[in-house]
């Protein structure tokens, strides 16, 4: 009994360990496992504030050299001013400060007094402070250009400070312009976040913060060094600076550490992540909540205890199955002994033993007695021999019933009167009973008490006649298993419990999912809208331009115009691609001109960059979507072009059996092996491209999505300093295209002259007001007369018999109108149906199809005004036809 309490006690003491141990282990592993997941996540969304940061710097980069042009600011900085000069500069940088948003501009002289300020007007204004101690003014009057963040000296507010000198004609430095620029609204944009984010300059200093408690704090403590240097340019002014109080608890990056923060306090460790900006000097920092990889790590250590008890239970439930067995065995072992010995004993004393037998005042068996079953052996006459005190306790016979040579008939009567041979018919169940001991059948099965105990009877028949029945209780037994079953049906229920909850939080994110696919191709479609204007705006400013670095600066406003249209683009061709619904139509169709398009339309941007690009000729006949193979090798040519500072681009192809690889080979950088994964995330770029046309990390993105769409196997080669081979495998064809090859599409000539625009009418109907004024402006240059330039609602309000003009703009979605459905009710009023073109921000090939079959155009915003001017001359020429 002590053997077996111990043993209890250290099974319990294995099991309570054991399940700890999983608990410590899986918790562990799972919080490791969701901090790298939730670092690298982390990493991308500081990458894309560290992009918003450097854009909105790069915004204002070009205007204080574009002033430093200046003719007037020079001729100011070259003699002593009158008070009249002084105010007509001051008017100046105003009217161009209020122009870019730039809080504030002033022009400072080479003993570092400011003579002029866009501020003028203000009480704290910088006009005749001395800024010579500030280093931005250092840094230009000494190499041309600076830049520094601090606070205000005159105004207070803290800002980034980018100068530019002023050379004159003779090449002398006759002073600087500096402009500072505010960054309090890139700190609310990321009051947006959940997170904090910091940023902190080369000392250490947090200078820009998401939440405002966080501001002037120290990283690390200064040395005599910084805090002299910060004294002498006053970068923070009179600011009081804190340090951080912090414990880093683990590191689970390169930039990557879980850290509790005491000062400002924080009631949870946080995944602290950080990314340099070396080109600014800057640190940016985003403490990111890690209470989902602290729950997630709270179920996994408890998933694991259930596991490892689920495992303990079903190893005990075996182990005491096997000791059952293994103690029947034994015991029917030891009876098979005894009763060869007994079988011996009444053959070697033949019917003497029996008789003596019959005539002893006990049956009691002294070698039955340490039986643990209870024990009944009666002779082929069906009376009693010998049993054991067990049989007695389990069925509590009277002793006057228990004596040798006792009917068994008599025993079984007096279980049956005591209700233990159920409650049917009793004389049939005793008969049944006496039947089968005389027949010598050997039997096995359980029996319940009454009283819930449950016995197993095990009998067979002896050689010389007669029979021996064991009554084994094995109530403990049944009682585990029923514990187990109990268990095991408990463990089913939480594991089903458990299905169904990650069936709902499957439905949920693909719910989150598909309202980003909807609300990223809403956005777009909003966003183009302004940027249509945009554009036109900008033709129009091109013909009140006339000297040379006006034309510059209009040229990069449409650089940039056009770079925002193209990511705009992309990001819709992504969401189409994630809804579904973009088209694929498979084909067979020659490689041949398509590969001369590339060729006609990429060799012209290659030239302008110094660079050659060779298409080799194919006489290929493949299997594929003309329309998005022609995209993916579009993007592979951009990026080859992209990122090739010189020498040579080739697209070609080789066959490989029944594929056709298509290969773009270019003489760039070449690319990492440890970023050849990463470069066809979206939003991810590599550094080395041309500084005015890097792109916005898209294009591989798109590419690999088509390959995807398409079938077609995506892949890259690379080697540092030697360039990259980016190719796209797509099935030949297996006959020749039934139908001619594809001609290249015919050039639209823009027209020299504006014949057909000239004196024509025209309506613009937008609810965009800046499209509607950007539009009919233009259409007004190019000689048209705008009859309506508006909302449709007031459109409908004034077409009349008498207005109507030989040609229509119409935009799709205009809040509850749709632009096919409002055409028949103007038509209608106008009594005649002019010519139309649909001009949407809608990639939508449903709607391009109607328009073709009613012989509508279709143009899709930003609008280019060249594809607009053309496509307006050509339907109206068709018109006259």
């Amino acid at each position: 009994m002590r053997f077996i309490r111990h043993r209890l006690l250290w099974t319990v003491l294995i099991m309570l360990l054991g399940t700890l141990l999983c608990m410590l282990l899986a918790s562990q592993i799972a919080l490791r496992t969701s901090l790298q997941q939730e670092g690298q996540s982390v990493q991308r969304q500081l990458g894309l504030y560290a992009q918003a940061l450097l854009q909105r710097i790069d915004r204002y980069r070009t205007l204080p050299e574009v002033l430093a042009l200046d003719s007037q600011l020079k001729e100011a900085l070259s003699h002593p001013l009158t008070a009249t000069e002084v105010d007509l500069l001051n008017r100046k940088l105003e009217q161009a400060n209020g122009a870019s948003q730039a809080s504030t501009l002033t022009l400072i002289n080479l003993q570092g007094k400011a003579i002029a300020a866009s501020n003028w007007r203000e009480t704290h204004s910088n006009v005749g402070a001395d800024y010579s101690f500030r280093p931005y003014v250092q840094q230009a009057l000494a190499n041309g250009s600076g830049r520094f963040y601090g606070i205000g000296m005159t105004t207070g507010v803290a800002g980034y400070f980018l100068s530019k000198a002023i050379f004159g004609n003779d090449g002398s430095m006759l002073g600087l312009i500096a402009i500072k620029i505010a960054l309090q609204e890139l700190e609310s944009e990321w009051q947006l976040s959940p997170d904090t984010v910091l940023a902190t300059d080369s000392h250490g200093v947090v200078f820009l913060a998401s939440k405002d408690h966080w501001r002037y704090r120290l990283l690390h403590p200064l040395t005599a060094q910084d805090v002299q240097e910060m004294e002498a340019t006053r970068q923070y002014a009179d600011q009081r600076l804190q340090p951080l109080q912090y414990r880093i608890d683990r590191v689970t990056g390169e930039h990557t550490k879980l850290t509790q923060f005491s000062e400002p306090r924080l009631e949870r460790p946080v995944l602290w992540q950080s990314l340099a900006l070396p080109n600014l000097q800057w640190q940016l920092h985003l403490l990111h909540n890690t209470d989902s990889s602290l729950t997630a790590s709270r179920w996994a250590g408890l998933a694991a205890a259930g596991l490892w008890l689920t495992l303990s239970l079903l190893v005990l439930f075996i182990r005491q199955r096997q000791r059952m067995a293994a103690l029947r065995q034994r015991s029917r072992q030891e009876l098979e002994t005894v009763l060869h010995q007994h079988a011996q004993e009444l053959r070697t004393a033949q019917d003497g033993i029996v008789q003596a037998a019959k005539q002893a005042d006990t049956g009691l068996s002294r070698s039955l007695q340490h039986l643990p079953q209870g024990v009944v052996v009666v002779d082929p006459e069906l009376k009693l021999v010998a049993w054991n005190s067990r049989y007695v306790e389990l069925f509590r016979y009277p002793p006057e019933l228990m004596r040798v040579g006792q009917p068994i008939e008599a025993l079984i009567r007096h279980n049956a009167r005591r209700g233990l041979l159920g409650k049917n018919d009793v004389e049939q169940a005793i008969q049944r009973r006496l039947e089968h001991l005389r027949s010598g059948s050997p039997h096995l099965h359980e029996s319940a008490k009454s009283d819930g105990t449950v016995l197993e009877i095990r009998g067979n028949p002896l050689p010389e006649g007669g029979f021996v029945t064991s009554y084994a209780d094995i109530t403990s037994y049944k009682n585990a298993a029923r514990e187990l079953r109990s268990l095991a049906d408990a463990l089913e229920r939480r594991i089903a419990e458990r299905t169904r909850d990650l069936d709902a939080a499957r439905h949920d994110a693909e719910e989150a999912n598909r309202y980003k696919t909807r609300f990223v191709a809403a956005a777009v479609h909003d966003l183009l809208q302004p940027l249509n204007a945009a554009r036109m705006f900008s033709s129009l400013l091109r013909s009140h331009l006339h000297d040379d670095a006006s034309h510059r600066v209009a040229e990069s406003i449409d650089g940039a115009l056009a770079a925002q249209d193209s990511i705009l683009n992309s990001l819709l061709d992504i969401s189409r691609m994630e809804s579904g619904q973009l088209e694929v139509h498979i084909r067979d169709f020659a490689l041949g001109p398509l590969l001369q398009v590339m060729q006609h339309n990429f060799g012209i941007i290659a030239q302008s960059r110094g660079l050659r690009l060779t298409a080799m000729d194919s006489h290929y006949t493949i299997r594929s979507d003309e329309a998005l193979l022609r995209r993916i090798l579009q993007n592979l040519l951009s990026n080859a072009i992209r990122y090739t500072p010189q020498g040579r681009v080739l697209i070609g192809c080789r066959r490989q059996g029944e594929q056709l690889r298509i290969e773009v080979h270019d003489q760039g950088p070449g690319i990492p092996e440890s970023l050849q994964r990463e470069i066809f995330e979206e939003f991810r770029r590599l550094g080395e491209g041309h500084g005015e046309d890097r792109g916005a990390g898209l294009g591989l993105a798109i590419v690999e999505r088509l390959g995807k769409l398409l079938g077609h196997e995506i892949g890259l080669r690379s080697l540092l300093g030697r360039g990259s081979v980016f190719w796209v495998c797509v099935p030949l064809a297996k006959a020749a295209p039934l139908t001619a090859q594809n001609t290249p599409a015919a050039i639209v000539h823009e027209p020299e002259q504006d014949a057909p625009l000239q004196g024509a009418s025209a309506w613009y109907v937008d609810d965009d007001a800046p499209s509607c004024t950007a539009t009919a402006a233009l259409l007004r240059r190019w000689g048209c007369e705008v009859l309506f330039a508006g909302g449709p609602q007031a459109a409908l309000d004034a077409a009349t018999p008498q207005s109507a003009p030989q040609l229509v703009l119409l935009d799709v979605r205009m809040g509850n109108f749709h632009g096919p459905d409002l055409y028949p009710q103007l038509c209608e009023r106008w009594q005649q149906s002019p010519q139309v073109i649909l001009v949407t921000a809608e990639h939508n090939i449903a709607l391009r199809r109607q328009a073709a079959e009613k012989s509508w155009g279709f143009l899709l915003k930003p609008v280019r005004p060249a594809a607009l001017r053309a496509l307006i001359s050509q339907m109206l020429l068709r018109n006259r036809l």
